[in-house]
């Protein structure tokens, strides 16, 4: 590995870190903040907003489990200390609180054990914090201990007075266990893995469009609410969409199915492009979900069996309406267009479902595909004879 790329490593698990322990600040808080938001990179790494002001600033840093004590000569306190000289408005009284979320574990009788929550002496930790300001000490921290003192002594105690030092939090690799046991309330028996995962993809979600500027905050109402839906789709009524559209690269999945004989299938009606690709789309989806149900226990194969036979007889019905409205004599073209409209009008429905609250049109469209990639369903008059020459190619 380069020099440059390993030395970037600790600084990139950092802003990892910053952007997941988010989300573990969104669930440990939101439940006593709800009329608030959560914000990234907008006041500090993170902050609690209301209308639109900082309400509390959060500086976080990760250190990987060395054993090494967060002193009061570190440069973590004195980097935290000038974001909040620059930005914070350190003499304001009514200032948000302001508060040092680390790893490592706070020195005993330091002025950062001090500002913990619990067991404040503010008076203690200044006197220290002004003792080290005027040592002439590492030049990396200087200017900053130079600034602290510039303050004058009601700013400085101001100041200290908004800080809290949450020492000894969790580390990057045990962020996953933060989340859950703040969520431990909303785990679905069962599929507590596949639950969380979806939570995490929500949030990642959540989190990019904060950092792009797409979105400036997350109400705490709006969080729990994604998340209450998200628990909603492990019931006995519905179930867990894993892959959405956008997750997924139409241009790989149309290079990795196009010979499939459902596409062939759709070739012989004269589907569309646009739309062929589409129904590959659906395909996959319907095909990766059905799979991935089945391995988490969310259903059984009874189940599925079920649906399938229930979209097999709506297509028997149909496609003898349509054969029944070809003359015996109809050529290719009409065929085609006889097919096609079929196919369209099937694609259309909506009245099957493989769960009563599980309505969302992709599965029940990819599910015909999936039929007609076995020769079950077709949508051409004579798909029958034209398909056994391509399932006795895939054997």
């Amino acid at each position: 590995m380069a020099q440059g790329s390993h030395n970037a490593a600790p600084n990139a698990v950092g802003y990892l870190h910053q952007v997941r322990w988010a989300l573990v600040e969104l669930l440990r808080s939101g439940p006593d903040r709800p009329d608030l938001a959560i914000s990234l990179e907008m006041y500090d790494d993170i902050a609690w907003e209301n209308a639109g002001t900082p309400t509390e600033m959060l500086q976080v840093k990760h250190h990987r489990a060395s054993g090494r004590s967060l002193t009061d000569r570190a440069a973590d306190v004195w980097k935290t200390l000038r974001v909040w000289m620059d930005t914070a408005s350190p003499g304001d009284p009514h200032g948000p609180r302001l508060v040092l979320v680390t790893t490592q574990v706070a020195a005993p009788d330091s002025a950062m054990a001090a500002l913990r929550a619990f067991e404040r002496d503010e008076v203690a930790a200044l006197s220290m914090l002004e003792e080290i300001a005027n040592e002439d000490g590492a030049e990396e921290t200087r200017p900053t201990r130079r600034q602290f003192l510039a303050l004058d002594q009601a700013e400085r105690r101001t100041l200290l007075h908004r800080i809290r030092v949450a020492d000894g939090s969790p580390q990057a690799h045990d962020v996953d266990d933060a989340v859950r046991t703040a969520l431990q309330w909303a785990l679905p028996n069962g599929h507590e893995a596949a639950f969380l995962a979806m939570v995490w993809h929500w949030w990642d979600g959540q989190a990019l469009a904060l950092l792009q500027g797409h979105i400036a905050k997350i109400d705490v109402g709006a969080a729990q609410a994604s998340i209450n839906d998200i628990r909603n789709q492990f019931t006995s009524e519905t179930l867990p969409t894993f892959i959405s559209h956008r997750d997924v690269d139409e241009n790989e999945l149309r290079a990795k199915y196009h010979t499939q004989p459902f596409v062939q299938q759709m070739q012989w009606v004269a589907f569309p492009p646009r739309n062929l690709q589409k129904a590959i789309v659906d395909y996959y989806r319907a095909y990766t979900h059905a799979v991935r149900w089945v391995e988490e226990d969310l259903i059984g194969l009874a189940e599925l069996q079920r649906f399938e036979d229930e979209l097999v007889d709506e297509w028997d019905r149909e496609f003898d309406w349509m054969l029944d409205n070809l003359n015996d004599d109809a050529d290719e073209k009409e065929k085609q267009e006889a097919g096609k409209a079929m196919l369209r009008g099937l694609l259309a429905q909506t009245g099957i479902t493989v769960r009563s609250r599980y309505n969302d049109p992709y599965f029940a469209r990819g599910q015909r595909h999936i039929l007609a990639d076995d020769g079950r369903i077709g949508w051409h008059a004579d798909f029958k004879s034209r398909i056994e020459g391509l399932l006795h190619a895939r054997v």
